[in-house]
């Protein structure tokens, strides 16, 4: 069954740039990972979403995770609240959601063809 990591962060200030590049070049080769997205939720906060196969594959990954994540310590603040620089939860999916669809567009009316002045 499809599973989900979801990762909480704050950037320190002016660290921004350098954490998004981190994430748009890692090459992380977790086996199970399908994607993801790294969210920004605030002026210095983000969210990363994981899709992942399972959630053996989510957990077998975890170790190569925390190896990602502690080559991104520098760029982070504590969270606050006792959770320290990260606030992970991760499960497996309950609902799909269907995208919404577009509405089709009408076609549109053929114009009508005007009359030719016949030249003479």
């Amino acid at each position: 069954m499809t599973a989900f990591n979801i990762v909480r962060f704050r950037v320190k200030p002016g660290h921004e740039q350098r954490f998004i590049a981190a994430h748009r070049d890692a090459r992380t080769g977790f086996k199970g990972f399908r994607g993801g997205a790294l969210v920004r939720t605030g002026e210095h906060t983000f969210c990363i979403v994981g899709e992942w196969a399972n959630f053996a594959r989510l957990v077998n990954a975890r170790p190569q995770m925390i190896g990602l994540l502690d080559s991104l310590r520098e760029h982070l603040e504590d969270l606050g609240g006792g959770l320290g620089l990260t606030d992970p939860v991760s499960g497996e999916m309950v609902v799909k959601l269907p995208a919404s669809t577009a509405a089709k567009k009408k076609p549109r009316a053929k114009a009508k063809a005007g009359k030719r002045k016949k030249r003479g």
